[in-house]
């Protein structure tokens, strides 16, 4: 292998390198208090265990098995987000605070968790699960009695309001949360139209699902997912035309000022334009588009269809 194979070969593998800590563990730029970003896994330590040995002499002695379960699971649960505090990766996420990242993705383990445990469980046993964890759920059903796809031919302004409920603005909502996600005008209307064929697809299992055609289409579709669409897409325009310049909570000044620049960790701190098609772009990205697409309608079917039945 020649100097120059063996040099382009050290640049790949480097471009590789950062990519992988970039992704998995994206490092904090231009820290302002040094404190927040140390280690302190002694001070951790020394909290957790004095929480934990206040509560073994703090706790009743007489408590019965539920309260007892439940502060095994709290307990269980703190501690693993102290872990995860300590030993996840954050991911591309730095903003407020990377360990904030990292007790998401150790919530997100815990989920999955729990999911494959659900998995090799009965109706019956599942059911009981989550009438101990709430014991509201008892005799919970979700409210279904309230028909959308009746009278289709008798449109008039009273129907239409008596349409826009809470469904109309998690609609609005979620789609603008979707678009700052996707960033894609294209995929996004795609799936927002693939769901409405995905409710038409399932509506002899959910009667909820039955709607009529101008429901579906303006109300759905043009009114509540367009908009919330829109408003994603020019929130990702203006995030996109930002000056990213973080100065120094230290070397600001005035109180005000302070205050403005917290508030702001809360924000992206940088933001990326994403182009998901070009001409020089390979099926293999393609496909890898139509299944993020197939995806979306697939999670919410997932999430919907439990709820009806459990």
């Amino acid at each position: 292998m020649g100097k120059a194979s063996q040099r382009k070969h050290a640049n790949s593998v480097s471009d590789y390198e950062d990519h992988f800590h970039t992704i998995n563990e994206k490092p904090v730029d231009d820290i302002s208090i040094d404190y927040f970003y140390k280690p302190h896994t002694l001070t951790l330590l020394t909290a957790c265990l004095s929480v934990l040995i206040y509560s073994s002499f703090t706790r009743d002695d007489e408590a019965d098995l539920r309260d007892n379960i439940w502060a095994g699971m709290k307990c269980v649960l703190f501690i693993f987000l102290i872990i995860s505090a300590l030993a996840f990766p954050n991911g591309p996420f730095t903003r407020p605070h990377p360990v904030i990242w990292r007790m998401v993705f150790g919530l997100s383990v815990l989920y999955l968790v729990s999911l494959c445990f659900i998995l090799f469980q009965s109706y019956s046993t599942v059911r009981n699960i989550l009438e101990w964890l709430d014991p509201e759920l008892e005799g919970f059903r979700i409210d279904m009695d309230k028909e959308y796809g009746v009278n289709c031919s008798d449109i008039n302004l009273s129907k239409l309001w008596g349409h826009m409920d809470v469904f109309a603005f998690s609609h609005f909502f979620g789609w603008l949360m979707k678009a700052l996600i996707v960033r894609h005008y294209g995929i996004l209307w795609t799936i927002s139209v693939m769901w409405e064929i995905t409710e038409i697809a399932f509506a002899h299992l959910l009667p909820n699902f039955v709607e009529c055609w101008w429901d579906a289409i303006i109300l759905d579709v043009l009114l509540c997912n367009g908009l919330g669409i829109y408003a994603g897409m020019q929130i990702c325009k203006f995030l996109e035309m930002r000056e990213y310049k973080w100065e120094s909570i230290r070397s600001i000044q005035t109180a005000k000022g302070k205050i403005k620049r917290a508030v702001l960790q809360f924000t992206p701190e940088s933001w990326t334009y994403v182009r998901w098609l070009d001409p020089k772009c390979t099926y293999m990205r393609f496909l890898a588009i139509c299944q993020l697409t197939f995806f979306f309608s697939d999670i919410r079917i997932e999430h919907i269809l439990p709820q009806a039945y459990i």
